[in-house]
């Protein structure tokens, strides 16, 4: 597909975007590579393993001072956690457990602070832990401190190492295999002779490896992947330097679409595009459904995201937490297990995510309550709004 270069003018409301980037401003998807999971909740074993199997010890065995605390830990503090996961956990856990309170850590996308809070978690005696690690290999060690002295870990959205009582996330393969069959739609009759970059995660991450191989199940032999990526940290920034790099390799001209993996790395993929004055730009994917990534697609700037409806994640990991607090275990909320290179038949929750384009926006993000359309059609989109048909509901009589 051939693209001609956009004028200065049109580039005259992209500041902001390009300085968003440029804070390199880093968002994770998490998950280990597990077999593939049917639709729904239902789920299967994922990757061989060995070692200990998940287990629920006996609420005698527990050494945890406050048997009523709930730890939670979060990775970062970006509008996804913040906004969403932390609150929904916090009020899940109230509601079941009048007697139950939740103590907070955000790791600010640090392994070593992470660890820390851990292990200061695991000195305080909590009983049980809700984990969403920065990093699933470094705090094995940690998490197996934390067995040791009777406290459950649950596994959150990203599967961390080592002896686990459960796990709770999204089907990581069904995201990479939405992002490329939504990509594949995008391109139409040009897939056959197109080529594209692939935007992977972090190496580091095995969420990303999750996301890729479902990706590739899809992308495989029906478009030419020009450039693969693995995106370091996940950092926007990073993915605006990569792209770059595949526009001068490529020519600005035969790069017909962009899986990217989240829509972090997606902004800086598009920051890249418009800096090489690409007009109009190829379909670029997503994930994470956040604001900025909504936004985009109304103006047409971004195809697609994957939204994963967070309330059913973080219900399903509060009531796990309560029913390990009173002693009893996780298989009544699970419905499968999963393994984790250290930990064979983990008891899991996998949920469905949902592909989301400008025609859904209404029916997905806005109906689940996530943005409003005020939230999401700000004077910068107002007329993208219109265009696409989202308009604030009219005032009460």
């Amino acid at each position: 597909m051939n693209r001609h270069r956009t004028t200065e003018a049109e580039e005259a409301d992209e500041v902001d975007e390009v300085d968003e980037v440029a804070e390199g401003k880093a968002h994770r998807r998490r998950t280990v590579p597990a077999l593939l999971l049917a639709a729904g909740l239902a789920l299967t074993s994922g990757l061989a393993a060995c070692g200990e199997a998940a287990e629920v010890r006996d609420p005698q065995t527990r050494t945890a001072r406050d048997s009523r605390t709930v730890g939670l830990l979060l990775p970062d503090s970006t509008n996804r956690f913040a906004e969403f996961d932390r609150p929904l956990i916090e009020r899940r856990v109230a509601e079941l457990c009048a007697e139950c309170n939740v103590e907070f850590a955000s790791a600010q996308a640090d392994v070593a602070t992470q660890q820390r809070q851990l292990d200061a978690m695991i000195t305080k005696g909590v009983r049980v832990i809700i984990l969403d690690a920065v990093d699933s290999k470094s705090l094995s060690s940690s998490v197996d401190r934390a067995r040791r002295a009777g406290i459950e870990v649950i596994a959150y959205d990203r599967l961390v190492e080592g002896p686990v009582s459960a796990y709770v996330s999204f089907d990581g393969e069904r995201v990479g295999r939405l992002q490329g069959e939504a990509l594949l739609r995008a391109l139409g009759d040009e897939a056959r002779d197109g080529q594209i970059v692939m935007m992977n995660g972090a190496a580091t991450d095995p969420n990303s490896a999750w996301f890729k191989e479902g990706a590739l199940a899809a992308l495989e032999g029906k478009v030419t992947i020009g450039k693969a990526y693995d995106t370091a940290e996940w950092r926007p920034v990073n993915a605006h330097v990569n792209m770059a790099g595949a526009i001068a390799s490529l020519g600005a001209d035969e790069i017909d679409g962009v899986y990217s993996a989240n829509d972090g790395l997606a902004a800086g993929i598009i920051s890249a595009l418009k800096a090489a004055k690409i007009h109009p730009l190829p379909p670029v994917t997503g994930q994470d459904a956040e604001l900025a990534g909504i936004q985009r697609i109304v103006a047409g700037d971004q195809y697609m995201t994957v939204y994963k409806p967070f309330r059913l994640e973080a219900n399903a990991a509060a009531e796990m937490a309560v029913a390990l607090v009173r002693g009893g275990t996780p298989y009544g909320i699970a419905t499968g297990t999963v393994d984790s290179p250290t930990t064979p038949d983990i008891p899991s929750v996998l949920l469905t995510p949902i592909a989301v384009t400008a025609d859904t926006i209404e029916e997905t993000v806005v109906k689940d309550g996530v943005y409003t359309v005020d939230q999401i059609c700000t004077p910068r989109y107002a007329d993208a709004c219109e265009r696409a048909g989202l308009t604030p509901p009219s005032p009460a009589p």
